[in-house]
């Protein structure tokens, strides 16, 4: 009898074994057939050009993260579920985010930097105007040089995401949390968010990295794009998330559907990115002197001795200079 249970459980242990190894085998094919998918999809367009007076590359990796507020390619019915306000700004960038990865051997972590929108800079063949301008004007490869010119790093990739793509993700994730401090009631961004953590959904979501209907309003904007995108990215590098089949193939689908890279970015650069980001960094703004008025509108003046602190930094892999956090609007 001891020898006969004795099998029966040899054999359901073989079974269940066998079970977890087809499950993982499966997984695994799933996981290579995605990557696959993904790399012979993307939408690559060519955005660096090389041109006199480019800077020269510095250690590590530098990403140009933006989030694209043109409707071209919204319904009337979507601009109106997603709250985009018609027409107003579009063509231009709603965020601006320059990412740094250092390299192997540095032992740093990735900084994440905000670029006002509204940062008055020197625009290639335009003159003085605001940053995100640029990409009205000559699109992914003059905002790229503006960035590159106005900060002294090279760029090395370069990654843009829509209005209806962003929802999209959030989505196809199913919900990113946010733990705003205090409510936010923004009808012009379709939110009224109480306090505290909660789930939002892709209109939600975006209505969160673009309301300004807050005590610092710019300023607050791009610490929620901030702290949306580590949490967003957190969602996605979450094991249960991946429990549900159906998001092997909806979030893969969705950020494809949003994204649009430079010629040289693949599979592998984004998961690089995306595990970068995952994890503790420093998330900080471009220092600012002053906020003013000109014949651009309300502009944003960089403090040009911590800015230049701050870049510095990233092109050699340093520390984040003392001065520039104590800078920080």
């Amino acid at each position: 009898m001891r020898q006969k249970r004795t099998r029966g459980k040899i054999n359901w242990r073989r079974r269940i074994t066998g079970i977890v190894s087809l499950l993982a085998f499966v997984m695994v094919l799933t996981s290579v057939g995605t990557a696959i998918w993904v790399e012979t999809s993307l939408r690559r367009i060519t955005v660096f050009n090389d041109y006199d007076g480019r800077p020269a590359a510095g250690a590590g990796t530098n990403w140009l993260l933006v989030g694209s507020d043109s409707r071209e390619d919204l319904t009337p019915e979507q601009q109106a579920a997603l709250a985009t306000g018609g027409d107003v700004g579009s063509g231009r960038t709603d965020t601006i985010l320059l990412v740094h990865i250092p390299g192997l051997l540095s032992g740093g972590q990735a900084t994440m930097v905000s670029i006002p929108r509204d940062s008055y800079v020197n625009i290639p063949g335009h003159g003085w105007d605001k940053i995100n301008s640029a990409f009205a004007y000559g699109g992914p490869s003059l905002l790229a040089q503006t960035v590159e010119q106005d900060t002294g790093l090279r760029l090395d990739h370069y990654a843009e995401i829509g209005f209806a793509g962003f929802g999209d993700v959030v989505d196809a994730l199913g919900g990113v949390q946010v733990c705003p401090a205090d409510p936010i009631d923004d009808p012009l961004a379709g939110i009224n968010l109480a306090a505290g953590c909660q789930k939002l959904d892709g209109a939600q979501a975006l209505g969160y990295v673009r309301t300004r209907a807050t005590p610092r309003s710019d300023l607050d904007r791009m610490v929620h794009q901030r702290e949306f995108m580590s949490a967003m990215l957190n969602r996605a590098g979450d094991p249960w998330v991946w429990l549900n089949p159906w998001r092997w193939y909806a979030v893969p689908h969705a950020a494809l559907s949003a994204l649009t890279v430079n010629t040289d970015v693949h599979v592998w650069s984004l998961a690089a990115l995306a595990w970068a980001l995952h994890g503790a960094g420093t998330t900080i703004t471009v220092p600012v002197g002053e906020f003013t008025v000109n014949e651009a509108g309300d502009v944003v003046v960089w403090d040009e001795q911590a800015a230049g602190a701050l870049f510095e930094a990233l092109r050699t892999d340093s520390a984040i200079p003392p001065e520039v956090l104590e800078r920080q609007p």
